[in-house]
């Protein structure tokens, strides 16, 4: 269960906007990758809020409608498959983030991802890249459910395009 403790130690030094970035699409063998970005207002709680792959995809639906009602701001980035090809997947993990966090429409006092550091984000804004961070932090956490709900959509419509491939079932990664 994701905690607030990563968060806190920024919301009580009175940095107030603090957003959780994380993606979904890393191990998949098919479709774009998702980033989603996540701020709650200072000492926001929410217990239920972890690591989307934590959870069922419908307790994660319903989460994705408690965090865009709570949050101050969330987004998503989407990278697509011609840029994880020109980049490689790490590269373009780190683009689309670094992406993200230039196009809020918030002025963000300091960042928190799932182990990617962001090294083109200004110096002077804080970035923690938190080992296993979707599990440690809330807004990481909320980040992962934004970018999982909205992959899994993109890969429902993309097994429309592309009857037989089981894109709906298998969201892209090497299974039956």
């Amino acid at each position: 269960m994701a905690n607030f403790d990563y968060e806190n130690q920024y919301w009580w030094s009175g940095k107030e906007v603090v957003a959780g970035i994380d993606e979904a699409g890393r191990g998949p063998i098919a479709g774009p990758l998702v980033i989603g970005i996540c701020v709650f207002p200072p000492f926001y709680d929410n217990y239920e809020i972890n690591d989307s792959k934590q959870l069922s995809d419908k307790k994660r639906r319903a989460l994705l409608e408690i965090i865009k009602r709570d949050a101050i701001y969330y987004s998503y980035e989407v990278i697509s498959v011609e840029e994880v090809d020109q980049y490689n997947i790490y590269a373009a993990t780190q683009l689309g983030m670094e992406r993200a966090v230039k196009r809020m429409e918030l002025e963000v006092d300091a960042i928190l991802t799932d182990a990617m550091p962001l090294p083109h984000i200004d110096k002077k804004i804080p970035v923690e890249a938190i080992i296993k961070g979707d599990s440690k932090s809330v807004t990481i956490a909320a980040a992962s459910i934004i970018a999982k709900v909205v992959r899994d959509d993109m890969m429902i419509e993309l097994d429309k395009q592309y009857p037989g491939y089981n894109l709906k079932q298998n969201k892209g990664y090497c299974t039956l």
